[in-house]
């Protein structure tokens, strides 16, 4: 049996790599995704290595990649054979990126890879949870509606994004002008009052508190500046590579549930993101063991996942699912009580679909009302920095007015 090295990740995003024997790509690629793991590449020792995440160009927009798994979805539930419909979509695609995916995904198919295997051999374009509920959707026989529902998610979060970007673009740019305005005071004004500071301090008298911060601090930029910047840089390039770490992506989404007025609306939109996908795997009559284990990893939040996935461990042991998820403290009360009353009631899928819409509506007046509330605050920096330059130049004037 010829011998098969990989690499691939697991649910926590980790690359692992190994050996394994296989008759063929396609079971070696099986093997893999029964072991939960997502491939990266294949090496047949015989032929060397054939990559499969080898797309380095831009990642198509998420737009783009749900407009596909709809029309995906639209010919499939039309009778159209999986392999034509590839076929149709690859020729119509406009993005090359995308159009390549779909082309080596119609390739790998046609050799009799698994329909989920294919996605998942391309991890960059998509995500775990695409990977995930269409190979629920493989394994159920609810293909079409498990790419209709994908798609949908994707727009949600799309718009959603959106949403944010625009309202963000005001506060955004007072921060650009705010920045602009001070390092041009300090730049250009703040010299040209220097002989008048210099004349104060020989005549005997001393500079107001306000104007001795403000010239330490044109010190300070001027002689620390670029290495401030430097190690902003070095720090951020430090904090990107740890957060690519199971353990830093752990402590960066536990930091994230913690932040005042941001951290509500993170929990919020995890939270909503796992009662969707949880709700609709069971809708289609998704086990629910396996439907915990699929939507875990909807979260977008490794805390949230790791309390999921304790919850399924309490359910196999014969324990409702309301308890060890009350229990995690995540979840708000409100919530956990309308899943106890569900479950008792037999319709927790529906009830979770509700609160997902429910999450969601709270969510939208969440990010608006923080948004309103950022335009002044913005403002009000803003004003305020540019007040107390003003003010720490015009004070030594009055200064030595007084002593006149």
């Amino acid at each position: 049996m010829p011998e098969f090295q990989y690499k691939a990740r697991n649910r926590a995003g980790k690359t692992l790599s190994g050996q394994l024997t296989a008759n063929t790509k396609k079971d070696a690629l099986d093997m893999l995704a029964r072991q939960g793991l997502f491939p990266i590449s294949i090496d047949d020792a015989a032929r060397g290595e054939i990559h499969i995440e080898k797309w380095f160009a831009r990642r198509p927009p998420d737009t783009v990649i749900a407009n596909f798994l709809r029309q995906l979805s639209e010919l499939l539930n039309n009778g159209v054979p999986v392999l034509a419909a590839f076929q149709v979509l690859s020729k119509q695609e406009q993005n090359p990126v995308l159009r390549e995916v779909i082309e080596d995904i119609y390739g790998q198919i046609a050799e009799g890879t698994g329909i989920d295997s294919a996605f998942a051999s391309h991890p960059t374009v998509f995500d775990d949870l695409t990977i995930s509920i269409i190979r629920a959707g493989s394994e159920g026989a609810f293909l079409e509606d498990a790419l209709k529902r994908t798609a949908g998610f994707m727009e949600q979060q799309a718009a959603m994004k959106g949403r944010v970007v625009s309202a963000m673009i005001y506060p955004a740019t007072l921060l650009i002008v705010g920045v602009i305005v001070v390092t041009v005071l300090l730049i250009f004004f703040v010299p040209k009052f220097q002989p008048m500071f210099d004349s104060l301090i020989d005549s005997g008298g001393e500079l107001p508190a306000a104007t001795k911060a403000l010239l330490a601090f044109k010190a300070f930029i001027g002689h620390y500046g670029l290495f401030l910047v430097g190690g902003i840089i070095a720090l951020g390039i430090v904090a990107k590579i740890a957060l690519k770490t199971p353990a830093g992506s752990r402590l960066m989404d536990r930091w994230k549930l913690k932040i005042p007025l941001l951290g509500p609306v993170v929990q919020s939109s995890c939270i909503s993101r796992f009662c969707r996908v949880f709700g609709t795997l069971l809708e289609n009559g998704v086990p629910i063991l396996r439907a915990l284990d699929i939507s875990s990893h909807s979260t977008g939040n490794a805390v949230l996942a790791q309390a999921v996935e304790k919850s399924a461990e309490a359910v196999s042991a014969g324990d409702p699912l309301s308890k060890p998820l009350s229990d995690s403290g995540l979840f708000p009360p409100q919530v956990m009580a309308m899943i106890s009353i569900a479950e008792e009631s037999n319709n927790l899928e529906s009830v979770l679909v509700n609160v997902s819409e429910s999450i969601e509506r709270e969510l939208t007046k969440k990010l608006d009302v923080m948004v309103r509330m950022l335009e002044p605050m913005m403002l009000l920096l803003l004003a305020s920095g540019v007040f107390f330059i003003i003010i720490a130049l015009l004070m030594p004037t009055f200064r030595m007015t007084e002593n006149l």
